[in-house]
């Protein structure tokens, strides 16, 4: 991560830089629905990553409730908890299978892509330490529930500015992973880059 000029860094950086873009640029992503290219693959993998952001913004909108009073702390334990554990362990399995699997194959494929998975394999490394954080913040944040009010208060603060730079870093990687690879596979097909399902 260090080595990483600063406008790339995940936590500031916009999009891809222009020397990555060239295959999204042929392949924008309004074509990407209807590209006979797009495999079941593809489409499980962008199911994937919209079952992410939806997960993330419903925990973001829980803490919300809480905090403005309009989920008792009961309730929004027994909601909040188990969807968590669900969202922090499937995206740290989803990293995992992406690192061992999917991204060696991607860039032997495309060896002008190489940087870009080397930045999304970089991006997997801020994420899986902003997921511990979150752990350990939900985790404290549950605890606190049957504490006194400014406990309470306190640990939910914590959470959602954890949640919050979570969130932020994880939208970006899913659309920079996706502008990568979504139009690496209209453009080989996923026969040809041997992921078919």
């Amino acid at each position: 991560m260090s080595d990483l000029p600063e406008t790339l860094r995940l936590d500031a950086r916009t999009g891809l830089p222009p020397d990555l873009r060239y295959l999204v640029e042929k392949y924008p992503r309004e074509t990407w629905g209807t590209h006979p290219n797009l495999g079941g693959m593809a489409q499980f993998w962008l199911q994937r990553h919209d079952m992410f952001r939806e997960l993330g913004g419903m925990l973001q909108t829980s803490v919300s409730d809480y905090r403005e009073g309009r989920l008792p702390p009961q309730d929004f334990a027994a909601w909040f908890a188990p969807r968590l554990r669900f969202f922090l362990q499937q995206l740290h399995g989803h990293h995992q299978i992406e690192d061992m699997h999917y991204f060696p194959v991607f860039a032997a494929a495309e060896k002008r892509l190489v940087r870009g998975f080397d930045l999304l394999d970089s991006d997997h490394h801020v994420i899986h330490d902003a997921l511990e954080r979150n752990a350990e913040t939900g985790t404290a944040f549950l605890q606190s529930l049957g504490g006194d009010l400014d406990k309470r208060l306190f640990a939910a603060d914590a959470y959602a500015d954890e949640n919050t730079r979570l969130l932020a870093m994880l939208l970006r990687h899913l659309e920079d992973e996706e502008d990568l690879i979504i139009p690496l596979i209209l453009d080989r097909s996923e026969e040809g880059l041997g992921i078919s399902a």
